[in-house]
């Protein structure tokens, strides 16, 4: 009977003070997610999820794309996008909460294995090499992906922009160039380098060379809203753990800062 009455006791004593248990702890987040990062986050989330018990449903698209989204009204406890979209989100108001990088990584280039390897080596050649190419790809920058923003501009940089734009094959939306390449549509793909890797069949040459080079950050928020920001917080310091490092690096990416 005492042991009855003090199960009794505890079990109403956790309800008062609003403690819950088992599964009751487990929450629910909405992640928007750029698509340069899919290929790490499809591992560590499901680790995540299973080392904490809550339930997190990514949303990819490239970083622009997601800014529309956002504009527009759509709601995410945690966002993860390219460090430029999110400034200018939270400089708009259209975000609210404090920005912590994540991961960066460089605008590779790749031909289809097997192929002639041309010489990117120099920024004369590469702009050599992309006159010369029959046909390239590389994002479309009305779809918001960072590498394809600023490879417009690149190519605007150096004189070429019509001659390359008119021999340019986009992919679909939040697509892979690499996977042009395979077809044989294009002879030359450029575009963010963890989605490079994810094409069988393709070799990457390099990153762009010199000062052509760019590193992309990409950068998490929590929404200060969120109603379950601390599992939105616990998920960006996953993604920043040295137990990310090695996911992160097999997939063309790199911890943007020591956590």
């Amino acid at each position: 009977m005492r042991k009855i009455l003090m199960a009794s006791a505890t079990a109403l004593l956790v309800t008062m003070a609003g403690v819950h248990i088992g599964p009751a702890q487990a929450a629910e987040i909405k992640a928007l997610i750029t698509t340069a990062m899919d290929a790490a986050v499809v591992v560590l989330v499901p680790q995540f999820e299973k080392a904490s018990g809550h339930k997190v449903t990514v949303s990819y698209d490239p970083s622009g794309g997601l800014a529309r989204r956002l504009r527009g009204g759509e709601f995410a406890d945690m966002i993860l996008v390219a460090s430029p979209e999110l400034d200018k989100l939270i400089a708009e108001g259209k975000v609210t909460g404090n920005r912590i990088d994540v991961s960066r990584t460089g605008i590779g280039i790749a031909v289809k294995k097997g192929a002639p390897k041309p010489d990117v080596s120099t920024p004369e050649a590469l702009k050599r090499t992309l006159l010369e190419t029959r046909a390239i790809s590389y994002s479309d920058p009305a779809a918001g992906g960072a590498s394809g923003i600023y490879f417009a501009k690149l190519v605007e940089r150096l004189g070429i922009a019509a001659k390359i734009n008119a021999k340019t094959k986009y992919p679909p939306p939040a697509g892979l160039c690499g996977d042009l390449v395979v077809n044989g549509e294009v002879d030359l793909a450029v575009q963010q380098k963890p989605e490079l890797l994810q094409v069988s069949g393709i070799e990457i040459l390099g990153l762009l060379p010199g000062d052509l080079h760019m590193v992309t950050v990409f950068v998490a928020c929590v929404e200060r809203s969120s109603a379950e920001a601390a599992t939105g917080k616990a998920l960006i310091e996953h993604l920043r753990s040295p137990a990310a490092a090695a996911v992160f690096r097999a997939r063309g990416l790199d911890l943007a800062a020591a956590p």
